[in-house]
């Protein structure tokens, strides 16, 4: 466990930073092996366990002072009192005048504090649970009364983002239901998506769920018109058609009716959850049509459980404010721009995207809450992809090259040996390949961390200078016991309250998401000169009036 840090009187934000500049000249340099001989009980020191997660911070570059100064920095900019107001109904979304009560949709059903919130969340959730339910039990028909066997989620960002990652890191807790059940997701504008997809498809037996927060989304609503399209070129204009075959989720009922889903198949949402927090909501139907109700529901156990643990665990305990400081130190102090995320399971594969959209979007501002340019970079640049595949392709980059990179390595410690995997034949030649994964994970954090010194000690002397490695790359190690929805929902919580830490200590806003709206807007400009509607371009730059020309076969490539 982490050594205790003691509590002491919050010292002025600018004493704060003099005494981080200086650490950051003590350990700028600094490398890692020296940290590791200078203190024997380091993994004991800088790991802390919340059963079944352990996170290893162990191989970053710090010690005690360096952790009491970024907890002394999360003092002097009030981070305990932002957690409170955060678990509030405060309206700290501050642009948009919104609370943000992503942190509700978890809530027990019983909840003694929020009780008008759980009743909320739960009354839409029951509703979901319910379809849930009779779609598994083949109870629910299409318009010719054949039973759904295709489901295509159709939104975008957060409304496709999170319930893809979670529905394919889940697929081993795939429910067991009376006619196989397949889950489908579409995203993309340009339509590649779904015309791949509706030609293996059959109308009779597909169920479409439009997932927009505004429901004025024009990448989710173009997909949504051409399925619809596609719907009633097969089975008629009847309104039938549109009753048995969507389901809407936004906070948009009189829009998600006039576009012709019927009441009875509108899940709503609220205004305090940001799109990128939402998976928890009716907006993770996917994730429950995959897993199960009683799966979705340790999924939201997990999220509740870390939830608590941000509330009252000491900084020193305190996972999410941990992997918050570390990321900071490291950007801020350290001079590390990117973040990469590399878990050593497949099916973890979406959750690099995942994050990216939960990071960036956030954190990734210049003004400060006060109106003012921030004093710090943000939210530094986060990229990965499965580490076995990974270390096939960009890992050169992290052992050898220029650049400066922080890792979360992340991994099961059991796989292929529950009640799950009974039924497969092999299941002793896949537990090797999971060991194999892991030794693959260990080594290269090992790699990452300590260069030369990771090798054998005969051999270096010899190696020529482009086979040797300098190390002193930083990594956090997060190891589940399992994956599953539980843990998982635990992991992604993390993440989500990681963001909320950084947000603090660079005093920005980290629930709207400005950048993302003018370029929509630019688009519906520029639209109607694509489809000739309009013909002036004298206020648009030369790049794009050429672009424009070319386009529209005015001028040849």
């Amino acid at each position: 466990m982490v050594g205790k840090i003691h509590p002491y009187p919050v010292e002025s934000l600018d004493s704060v930073i003099q005494n981080l500049q200086a650490l950051k000249t003590e350990f700028e340099k600094k490398h890692l092996t020296e940290l590791f001989a200078e203190e024997t009980t380091r993994f004991q020191n800088f790991s802390v366990s919340l059963s079944p997660i352990v996170f290893d911070f162990s191989k970053h570059r710090i010690n005690q002072n360096v952790l009491k100064g970024l907890a002394a920095w999360a003092n002097a900019q009030d981070l305990t009192p932002w957690i409170k107001r955060l678990f509030s109904t405060e309206q700290i979304n501050y642009t948009e005048n919104r609370a943000a009560m992503h942190w509700a949709l978890r809530l027990p059903k019983n909840d003694q504090v929020h009780p008008e919130l759980a009743s909320q969340v739960h009354e839409q959730l029951d509703r979901m649970y319910a379809l849930v339910n009779k779609i598994h039990d083949g109870q629910y028909r299409g318009a010719t009364g054949e039973v759904i066997q295709d489901v295509v989620n159709i939104g975008v960002g957060g409304s496709d983002l999170g319930p893809l990652m979670v529905s394919h890191a889940l697929s081993d807790f795939k429910k067991t239901t009376a006619k196989p059940l397949n889950t489908h997701f579409v995203s993309t504008i340009d339509g590649s998506q779904l015309s791949d997809l509706l030609h293996k498809l059959r109308p009779e037996t597909t169920l479409f769920i439009i997932s927009s927060k505004s429901f004025g989304t024009i990448d989710t609503l173009s997909n949504a018109q051409t399925v619809r399209l596609w719907l009633e070129k097969a089975l008629g204009q009847d309104q039938q058609i549109l009753k048995h075959h969507f389901i809407g989720v936004s906070t948009k009922p009189e829009k998600m009716t006039a576009w012709g889903i019927a009441p009875e198949n509108q899940f709503l949402l609220w205004d305090w959850v940001g799109g990128r927090y939402s998976l928890w909501s009716c907006i993770g139907l996917p994730i429950a049509l995959t897993i199960g109700v009683e799966g979705f529901k340790q999924l939201l156990a997990g999220a509740y459980a870390i939830d608590q643990h941000f509330q009252t665990a000491s900084f020193d305990q305190n996972i999410p404010v941990l992997m918050g400081l570390l990321g900071a130190w490291n950007n801020n102090f350290l001079d590390i721009q990117t973040h990469a995320v590399l878990p050593y399971d497949g099916r973890l594969k979406y959750f690099a995207s995942y994050l990216q959209q939960l990071e960036m979007e956030s954190n990734g501002k210049s003004i400060q809450r006060d109106g003012e340019k921030v004093a710090w970079d943000t939210c530094p640049i986060v990229w990965g992809e499965v580490g076995p595949n990974a270390q096939h392709a960009f890992y050169q980059l992290l052992h050898q090259g220029t650049q400066s990179v922080s890792s979360d390595f992340i991994a099961p410690v059991k796989r292929y040996n529950s009640q799950q995997f009974t039924y497969v034949d092999n299941a002793e030649a896949l537990i090797q390949q999971h060991h194999l994964a892991l030794s693959n994970c260990l080594a290269q954090s090992r790699l990452l961390a300590f260069g030369n010194e990771a090798l054998d000690q005969n051999e270096v002397a010899d190696l020529p200078e482009y086979k040797k490695y300098e190390g002193n790359q930083p990594s956090s190690t997060i190891l589940m016991q399992e994956l599953n929805p539980y843990s998982l929902g635990m992991l992604i919580a993390m993440y989500e309250h990681k963001v909320f830490v950084q947000s603090v200590l660079w005093n920005i806003n980290p629930f709207d998401q400005w950048g993302v709206e003018k370029g929509k807007e630019i688009a519906n400009q520029l639209l109607p000169i694509l489809n000739g509607e309009q013909t002036d371009l004298s206020t648009l730059d030369a790049s794009t009036q050429g672009l424009i020309h070319i386009l529209m076969g005015k001028e040849h490539v």
